[in-house]
């Protein structure tokens, strides 16, 4: 698909009601389909302020080639769905190109990349009343948790009554948990030892008055054997998250296929390495991915 970004803009400028009117008439389907399995492709990183794709800057910073992906992507058999903020939902309900997709709305995205309040990380995105109203399927929402400060314990209440809401109204919520810690440059990093991924796991299942509607969004740990130990720290529905697996991206498939055979791993949700792969062919990246599953 071409995006004809003067329509976008003709359109947003003069009738911005076409959006809760194609969201109304989007067509639906379960979270779950016939295979059993999800195969999600996110793109709430640029609200965060995260914009990189391996030594390429700003390469989610033009918002047309980056719809443009995202319609290759959606259109390729078996991908089930898209998560993302809701300038990027708007864009591809205006589109056309949710029908019969999973459609996720990202939900905390206060923590700006490199800012000093990185892990208070506030919820700036959809909340439960606006998936409800808009019709889409579930949520997702970002856990980093640095025991060395204090903005974490902020997001952490702040996740557990987005639970609460999410639950009263029916609809999943996916928690990306992590161990974070900063540098001593002040950079924050994500811990994906076997240590760190199994507390964090542990963490995220127990937080809200019920657990009936969540999922867990998780990495591969470093040592991708250690996945199966990992994921015995909870019965919860997990997806595996993508990252930004740089130039090497066989060896993040590999890491994928053996995580995919636990039995609580439920699919994908992997966003950059898919949308922005190195040798710039989208739909087999997305074609290898589905692939795996």
């Amino acid at each position: 698909m071409t995006v004809d970004i003067e329509a976008l803009v003709r359109t947003r400028s003069r009738h911005p009601e076409a959006i809760t009117e194609a969201a109304a008439r989007r067509i639906r389907r379960p979270l779950m389909g016939d295979s059993g399995r999800l195969m999600i492709v996110a793109a709430d990183h640029p609200a965060r302020g995260a914009l990189s794709v391996g030594d390429r800057k700003f390469a989610m910073a033009n918002r047309v080639d980056l719809l443009e992906r995202l319609c290759l992507a959606l259109a390729r058999p078996g991908v089930d769905g898209v998560l993302a903020t809701a300038d990027i939902l708007d864009d591809l309900l205006l589109l056309g190109a949710l029908d019969g997709k999973v459609v996720m709305g990202s939900m905390n995205r206060g923590g700006l990349q490199g800012a000093s309040f990185e892990l208070d990380d506030r919820f700036t995105g959809h909340r439960p009343q606006d998936i409800e109203r808009l019709g889409f399927d579930a949520g997702k929402l970002l856990l980093r948790i640095d025991f060395d400060d204090p903005g974490s314990l902020t997001t952490l209440e702040s996740t557990a009554r987005a639970i609460d809401d999410m639950a009263a109204r029916g609809l999943p919520v996916f928690v990306e948990p992590f161990i974070s810690r900063r540098t001593p440059e002040g950079k924050l990093r994500n811990d994906l030892s076997a240590d760190a991924v199994t507390k964090s796991i542990a963490i995220a299942s127990g937080l809200g008055g019920t657990s009936a509607y969540t999922w867990l969004k998780v990495p591969v740990t470093d040592n991708p054997d250690d996945m199966a130990r990992v994921m015995e720290t909870s019965t919860l529905p997990a997806v595996l998250l993508g990252g930004d697996v740089g130039d090497d991206q066989d060896g993040a498939y590999e890491k994928w296929r053996g995580a995919l055979q636990l039995p609580t791993v439920q699919g994908l949700v992997v966003g950059r390495s898919l949308l922005y792969p190195a040798d710039g062919d989208v739909a087999a990246a997305v074609d290898t991915a589905v692939g795996l599953l």
